[in-house]
């Protein structure tokens, strides 16, 4: 549809030119409003010369113009997704989505991807696009909202996190606003937090079953596997990756709320 070959299109990727949408298994997923940037890529490329830095540059200019034309108008109330409530927190904030890429490392194109449809960014990145807007993962998931207190959850009834990230499914073990933030992280092979983080608090985890690698402050390893548990500070730049063959499974607690 684009006109171009599948070894082209991740050659874009690459060279951060387009953001396909993927799924939990990793498949790229393109919608109407990325086949008209790839179309826009290729007459870029063919019929003007431009290398990839100019066409990020004209593709940047143009994505800066429909953001500022939509301004101020309101968001459906109903919508909740975290792409949606991102874009909420940075019109609430006064802040374009170049300030928010110049802060934060996420590109223009990523960032309005996600605010789009939800997918996109990579766990680290994500993280740090809320704390730049002064929100935490739990809340842009909707996990803090209710009044706290009890909060039963029987088996298999975990309500999920909108899927973001490739291979991380994350479920809620706890819900409402409490002082910990209790949940159960199923990961596929392969999939890692794509980065390091840090913020404020401690952080337990309890392996339940497969192998999963922590990296704290960038040279620390810690291979954990089922039934083993895991302790450290929030504020220790902290990194992770399913390191088995197979899906791992873990419960991670982090206190007070700030993930």
């Amino acid at each position: 549809m684009a006109g171009v070959s599948p070894s082209t299109l991740r050659l874009w990727e690459s060279q951060d030119l387009i953001q396909p949408i993927r799924t939990a298994t990793g498949q790229r997923l393109y919608d109407r409003a990325l086949m008209d940037r790839l179309k826009r890529i290729a007459w870029l490329r063919s019929e003007r010369g431009l290398n990839p830095a100019a066409i990020r540059e004209t593709l940047r200019d143009a994505i800066l113009e429909v953001d500022e034309e939509i301004g101020e108008a309101e968001d459906d109330a109903a919508d909740v997704r975290p792409g949606t409530r991102i874009r909420r927190l940075r019109r609430d904030a006064g802040k374009t989505l170049e300030n928010v890429a110049q802060a934060t490392g996420v590109s223009v194109s990523q960032l309005s991807t996600f605010e789009r449809t939800s997918q996109g960014l990579s766990f680290t990145a994500l993280h740090e696009v809320a704390r730049h807007l002064g929100t935490t993962l739990a809340s842009l998931s909707g996990q803090e909202e209710g009044r706290g207190g009890e909060s039963l959850i029987r088996d298999g009834k975990w309500a999920s996190w909108p899927t973001t990230s490739s291979g991380v499914v994350v479920q809620v073990l706890a819900e409402g606003q409490n002082l910990m933030e209790c949940n159960r992280f199923q990961l596929a092979p392969g999939a890692s937090s794509e980065g390091a983080y840090q913020h404020e608090g401690e952080e337990f985890i309890h392996m339940l079953s497969g192998s999963l690698e922590i990296i704290l402050d960038g040279d620390k390893f810690f291979e954990l596997n089922a039934g083993d548990s895991f302790y450290f500070e929030s504020r220790r730049p902290h990194s992770w990756r399913n390191v088995s063959s197979g899906e791992t499974v873990l419960i991670w607690i982090n206190t007070p709320a700030t993930f």
